[in-house]
């Protein structure tokens, strides 16, 4: 049974999604070396970011939870020593707090710098630690740091347990204690967060589940590290100031044919939904020119619902090379079809694709999975080829299910790298590789909201809008996550949310100021996402 938690204070009913630009997401072991290299290499002291991470972790709290009375449950680790520091901070600040010592910590600790904060060791009898725990107004979590591995054992698992039994709201530093930073696994000893605040970066473990959905609220914070690169770092994350930053942008003087031409090849006979999902994707993404290739009978009401489309009669095979020859990009695969006639048809598109980009979803990738489309190779084909799958087509391509399901950044380099293409691998959350490896991209904005049939017809299309105006694959879908996430998010839907809701607030989502604001309105605060819903 999941334990009552108290809701943390939020402003207003928008989701956040602040995140600067650059905003990496290494693995507990990745940070570790890098903290390591800092030290050692660089002559940062280790004193410093332990002052910074404390001292900003308690301005957060105090901007959250303003006068509640704090108990910090601190390890005999950094992340305890975080913990210290914290709780120092607080007591000149004139809240109450008290430390309870989860190991051999000391009441002459140097960090508290001579503070006389109650500092007392942890009882080992798991109801009296709890009773102890029901006075706090807030817990911190400083039990266990990013170098856990396995389950938390003896003194840990049981404070672990008396957290969650607390019903109070907890405030985690850098990774709540269980959860393995490098994986996000979690075991029955994990502890629960409301908030977690990740010192430097968030740990890729906070924002794979199951650790994303025990990590509640996470904020990053800059505690003067050196910058990070994509050399020492696997992950990076689709940040609202990132989607900014590399969105396409229309010239001030320029013409239709000029601003992305898409060709869209969908909908079988009774699925011109998917057709329509799509072409409306495109056209709210910014292609400027788009073709929808489909059957016939789906003439009426793809003419209907997207007037703004040029139909194009997909038996036709004159009039579909035209059609190819005439655009800068092709999505193909919603409501496609699998039968014979639609893989000659798209064999005989991909013939003549050439250096145009290229985004597969649905069918297409169950085709190219079975064998009966053309592999893809060379590395200007890479940077212009993009696949779509979720983890069920993902399996269709080769992959296997039970590694997806543990390790979908591993799967996706791998399939990545298999099909030489980038792969955008759909979950929560979605993940993108390139074909020649480099930093794996973690989405933010999502949601389970966004798991219902025909969304990832609408998110092919504006993919596949963004590779018509020109940028390469992985950016394409890197964008087309960030603003199909945040119209879901503007749509306030939720669980009635429909694909066609995605479509219409594609052009809110574009031009939403408030995705880059955080309400903290702290100047170091690098990240500020939601709990996952």
């Amino acid at each position: 049974m999941s334990p009552i938690k108290s809701e943390v204070p939020a402003s207003g009913n928008m989701p956040r999604c602040y995140g600067l630009a650059e905003v990496y997401a290494p693995t507990g072991s990745e940070a570790a070396a890098f903290d390591r290299w800092a030290m050692v290499d660089q002559g940062v002291a280790s004193g410093v970011l332990m002052e910074n991470a404390g001292r900003s972790a308690a301005l957060i709290l105090g901007r959250l939870f303003h006068n509640d009375p704090v108990v910090v449950l601190a390890g005999s680790g950094n992340n305890g020593g975080d913990g210290l520091v914290l709780g120092r901070s607080l007591a000149v600040q004139g809240r109450d707090v008290r430390i309870l010592s989860i190991g051999s910590r000391s009441a002459q600790e140097p960090l508290l710098h001579g503070w006389p904060i109650s500092v007392h060791p942890g009882s080992e009898d798991e109801d009296r630690l709890t009773s102890e725990l029901a006075s706090a107004g807030v817990i911190v979590d400083a039990l266990l740091g990013t170098g856990i591995r396995g389950a938390p054992r003896g003194l840990y698992a049981g404070a672990i347990r008396a957290i969650n039994r607390a019903g109070r709201p907890v405030f985690s530093l850098d990774v709540p204690s269980g959860v393995d930073a490098d994986t996000g696994a979690v075991s029955a000893d994990t502890v629960l967060a409301d908030v977690t605040v990740a010192f430097g970066s968030p740990k890729l473990g906070t924002l794979l589940f199951p650790g994303r959905e025990r990590s509640g609220r996470l904020v990053a914070v800059e505690i003067g590290l050196p910058p990070m690169s994509g050399a020492q770092i696997g992950g990076r994350l689709i940040t609202p100031d990132w989607a900014e930053a590399n969105r396409p942008r229309r010239k001030l003087v320029t013409h239709k044919k000029a601003e992305g031409r898409l060709l869209i090849m969908a909908g079988a006979p009774g699925m011109a939904g998917a057709a329509l999902l799509a072409a409306r994707g495109a056209l709210r993404a910014g292609a400027a020119y788009v073709r929808v290739a489909s059957d016939l009978e789906n003439r009426e009401i793809l003419q209907a619902g997207a007037p703004e489309a040029l139909f194009v009669d997909v038996s036709d095979a004159e009039v579909l090379a035209e059609a190819v020859a005439e655009s800068d990009a092709l999505a193909a695969g919603p409501g496609m079809g699998l039968d014979d006639e639609a893989a000659i048809r798209l064999n005989g598109i991909l013939e003549f694709v050439g250096q145009r980009g290229v985004v597969l979803d649905a069918d297409a990738l169950t085709l190219l999975g079975r064998g009966k489309l053309p592999a893809f190779d060379g590395p200007l084909e890479a940077d212009r080829r993009l696949l779509t799958p979720h983890p069920g087509e993902m399996a269709r391509l080769g992959g296997d299910p039970a590694e997806i399901q543990a390790d979908p950044v591993g799967s996706c380099r791998e399939g990545a790298a298999r099909w030489s293409a980038a792969l955008l691998l759909k979950g929560q959350p979605s993940v993108i590789s390139a074909a020649k490896g480099g930093s794996v991209w973690v989405s933010t904005g999502g949601s389970s909201d966004l798991a219902r049939a025909g969304i990832g017809d609408v998110l092919t299309g504006v993919a596949g809008a963004f590779l018509a105006r020109g940028v390469d694959a992985v950016t394409a879908g890197a964008l087309g996550l960030h603003v199909t996430g945040r119209a879901a998010a503007l749509s306030g839907r939720r669980d009635t949310l429909l694909p066609s809701d995605i479509a219409d607030y594609l052009t809110t989502a574009f031009g939403d100021p408030l995705c880059r604001i955080s309400d903290l309105g702290l100047p170091f605060v690098t990240l500020d996402l939601d709990p996952p819903h």
